[in-house]
């Protein structure tokens, strides 16, 4: 395969991750606010299988957030706790190669970076920081966990990191 197709192959791969994502999105109740209980949150686990979904991962969340969210500052914090999370499992990925090592650190990095968000409803919803700190990272916390198996299972299947 070529340079060219190469990229076009991961621009497209990463296209289909972020509507995806977004689509996810729409379709869980709960996709905004104190308690986040996003089913697109799965899709977070991608990059452990390779780095190179972290960019479809976080412009679906940056379209979900800018079109459903709480304004610009749920599209800075977000993208910041999404790009965050995913650039800490990135960084690991050659260094960890245990994958169900890899998938409790990116529970861990998505889990803590929740604080980010938190003080984004602070600011927007005029919530208060703790308790809204911990919702959201219990949310977050609750469906990373349970996705991480199924996504570890459909890599066996699909291959994550031979897509591109």
């Amino acid at each position: 395969m070529s340079k060219r197709s190469s990229n076009v192959k991961v621009l497209a791969v990463n296209a289909i991750v972020a509507a995806l994502y977004v689509a996810l999105s729409l379709i869980t109740p709960f996709s905004a606010g104190p308690i986040q209980f996003r089913v697109s949150e799965s899709l977070n686990h991608l990059v452990v299988f390779n780095r190179k979904y972290l960019w479809g991962v976080f412009l679906g969340v940056v379209i979900y957030n800018a079109l459903f969210g709480y304004g610009i500052l749920d599209v800075l914090f977000g993208g910041a706790q999404t790009l965050l999370a995913l650039s800490l499992t990135s960084f690991l990925q050659n260094k960890v190669k245990d994958k169900k090592v890899l998938l409790g650190l990116n529970i861990a990095f998505f889990t803590f970076s929740m604080f980010l968000i938190a003080i984004m409803l602070m600011i927007t919803a005029n919530l208060p920081f703790w308790p809204t700190y911990f919702t959201t990272a219990l949310s977050e916390l609750i469906i990373m966990s349970i996705s991480a198996p199924l996504m570890y299972w459909l890599n066996n299947s699909v291959n994550f990191d031979k897509q591109f």
